[in-house]
């Protein structure tokens, strides 16, 4: 079961409606505003980037991208922050960097998402804590360590995208490949999509604000993570060219921050930015 439903829904069981209140009072959801209306379906951060991912009528990801597998990992690290589920270490003078500080078990409230809650589990089972970069590789299974294999999350994208087939934004078929036949996820509902690709436009461009720490976090996060899974370039790609170079420019300046120097200012959210850290450093 999942927390994220459409907002215009009025009756909920009592675990998820407890879950989505604390997520708001973490600011895991952004308010209501003029940006998301009753009609949107609350999507995981993991969910929009496989979203923005997909080829709409193909209904698989490139198979030349190579990213998307570390990139949804750590979308569960953000977005377990973001809930207020787990959080850096307090930085001290030997351990400034974000890279250095471990990730530390903060609440064991349960999200409504099996994902994120499975993600959970092993931080809070972990003696001693793991590094943002370490967790990254051992949830998308890259540790030589067999020990640990068993922290690997599987197939994070066929389950996402059944997640997505539930909400009805996606559906399932079967498609040959010469050699062997493949699931895959064809867009059905292109309405959700155009919203969500239009909502990251608009931040790049009318909505623009120039400072990352005045950018809802959510949607800093969904930027960051589409450019670290490389999926952003799918977002850009229908805008004009001038919209296409302002946009492009504009999110150059935030992947060209330095995380270590942003994760300090006031009301930044130092998951988001330790894990730019590691992506950029990987």
């Amino acid at each position: 079961m999942t927390t994220l439903t459409h907002r215009s829904r009025r009756s909920e069981p009592a675990v998820e409606r407890r879950s989505q209140e604390e997520d708001a009072d973490q600011g895991g959801y952004p308010p209501d505003d003029d940006e998301r209306d009753s009609k949107d379906l609350r999507l995981t951060l993991m969910e929009e980037i496989l979203l923005l991912g997909l080829k709409d009528k193909e209904g698989y990801t490139s198979f030349w991208n190579d990213c998307i597998s570390s990139g949804l990992r750590g979308c569960i690290l953000i977005e377990l922050a973001l809930r207020g589920r787990i959080q850096l270490e307090p930085a001290t003078m030997r351990k400034r960097r974000l890279l250095d500080r471990k990730v530390l078990f903060k609440s064991e409230a349960p999200t409504g998402d099996v994902l994120l809650d499975e993600a959970l589990k092993h931080i809070k089972a972990t003696e001693p804590p793991e590094s943002v970069q370490s967790w990254i590789e051992l949830l998308t299974g890259e540790t030589w360590n067999p020990l640990k294999l068993h922290f690997q999350i599987r197939n994070v994208r066929e389950r996402l995208a059944k997640n997505l087939v539930e909400k009805g934004i996606l559906t399932t078929e079967k498609q040959n490949f010469l050699l062997f036949d493949m699931t895959t996820h064809p867009v059905t509902n292109t309405t959700e999509k155009q919203r969500l690709m239009k909502r990251v436009q608009d931040s790049l461009l009318e909505r623009w604000v120039n400072d990352p720490h005045r950018m809802e976090q959510r949607m800093l996060a969904l930027i960051l993570l589409a450019h670290a899974s490389d999926v952003l370039e799918n977002v850009l790609t229908p805008l004009t060219d001038e919209q296409y170079e302002t946009a492009s420019t504009r999110s150059r300046t935030l992947l060209d921050c330095n995380p270590d120097a942003e994760g300090t200012k006031a009301q930044a959210c130092e998951m988001i930015w330790a894990v730019m850290a590691a992506f950029g450093k990987a």
